[in-house]
């Protein structure tokens, strides 16, 4: 599948800011099933972009801007080629153990209502089988709700309601799955998916457990099922946090707005 993607982020201050310093997710690596054909970096001041790598081997952009600069627009666009792979991750790069990934952060704590949960949903013999009854059974428990994402909304707190983000359902997925034992992370990216539509409010979430014997399989709790040639992956991390497509600060006072607009669209069949 060749996905076509337009991400625009802009920040827009009350109080021009004296300087920006940002760190940009927002560049999809090469695995195995997954080819970037085009990409591209673009913003809309005099700034400095220097291409790196972050802890966790993500492929990122620092960004650096001297003001006074009242707004900014950060835009990437590419073309991504991803085939077929039922959700096993083959060729990312993989720095840390994966036993890194079953260490809880703020956002992904699981209490005892959430840990109860996992392990009665988490059915079967074999660790995939338990994990694909655990991806469906968070699918079913809640209604998808296509916003932007309650800042700071913990696992436990988003468990509580009744309507979650795919935010949500990742932060859900990977506390019940550390739960019962299972490393697992969060994957910051983009999806063409139905129950997301071409235009997004912000990059998709979802979630990726390891399988002794098998590697990173990737899960999206949002449709219940593994990802596939329809997500590209860009970030990885312990949570939400780690993976965001946009971390940084900036040097001046008063308030900041941000907006976003992400376009996902298939080419063509190839």
């Amino acid at each position: 599948m060749r996905l076509s993607i337009d991400h625009r982020t802009v920040y827009r201050f009350s109080t021009p800011q004296a300087r920006l310093v940002q760190m940009l997710r927002m560049t999809p690596g090469d695995t195995h099933n997954q080819t970037i054909a085009s990409w591209r970096v673009d913003v809309d001041c005099d700034s400095r972009l220097k291409p790196a790598r972050d802890g966790f081997g993500n492929r990122v952009t620092m960004l650096y801007a001297d003001g006074p600069i009242s707004a900014i627009e950060i835009a990437v666009a590419g073309e991504v080629l991803t085939t077929a792979h039922a959700g096993v991750i083959h060729g990312a790069n993989e720095p840390f153990p994966p036993d890194l990934f079953l260490r809880a952060t703020p956002l992904t704590q699981a209490d005892d209502t959430l840990t109860d949960f996992a392990r009665d949903a988490a059915a079967g013999h074999a660790m995939l089988d338990r994990l694909h009854a655990l991806n469906h059974a968070v699918n079913a428990r809640f209604t998808f709700c296509l916003q932007r994402p309650a800042q700071g909304r913990t696992a436990t707190l988003a468990f509580a309601e009744d309507r979650a983000t795919a935010r949500d359902l990742a932060h859900i997925f990977i506390a019940a799955a550390r739960a019962i034992g299972v490393p697992a992370r969060y994957v910051s990216g983009y999806g063409l998916l139905a129950a997301l539509g071409t235009s997004q409010p912000t990059p998709h979430g979802w979630a990726e457990a390891h399988v002794d014997g098998l590697g990173w399989v990737a899960f999206d709790p949002s449709i219940g099922l593994c990802a596939g040639e329809d997500h590209v992956r860009v970030s990885v991390g312990l949570d939400s946090d780690g993976a965001a497509p946009v971390a940084g600060s900036r040097l001046g006072e008063g308030d900041e707005q941000l907006a976003v607009d992400v376009q996902v669209a298939a080419l063509d069949d190839q």
